[in-house]
């Protein structure tokens, strides 16, 4: 199991949206304590999400099961990002620290509109494609 501390989508709503979470010192020192207790439970690694690099860092220091940030900055042993964010498959919705590696929505959907296109025309799959 892989722990999730900080900013957790599924439960934005009641946190009020997508916000930094550890802003305050009590809600620092309970993100200390949830990754302690993740880790307790047995977690062989803990995502640590939008919250602020200083406090990610004193946590990956903390633990001793390595750390992956999303939005926590450089200090995390490890680093994830969302693959549509970073292929640039979404324009109107790039969180701060989301960098783009790549702009592949017109080319996904060039592709996908080809394929469907095709499908529809009965031009594939043909014979080349078939057992």
């Amino acid at each position: 199991v892989m722990g999730h501390v900080g900013l957790t989508p599924q439960s934005v709503h009641r946190m009020g949206g997508y916000r930094v979470q550890g802003k305050e010192e009590a809600q620092r020192q309970q993100l200390r304590d949830d990754a302690r207790a993740v880790e307790e439970a047995g977690a062989f690694a803990v995502v640590l999400e939008g919250m602020p690099t200083d406090l990610a860092g004193e946590i990956t220091e903390e633990l001793t099961v390595p750390t992956i940030g999303i939005g926590a900055g450089p200090r995390c042993d490890g680093q994830i990002l969302v693959m549509h964010d970073l292929l640039g498959l979404f324009e109107e919705f790039r969180p701060k620290f989301v960098k783009r590696f790549g702009e592949l929505k017109r080319p996904v959907r060039d592709a996908i509109r080809a394929y469907a296109d095709e499908v529809r025309r009965g031009k594939f799959p043909g014979r080349e494609h078939s057992f």
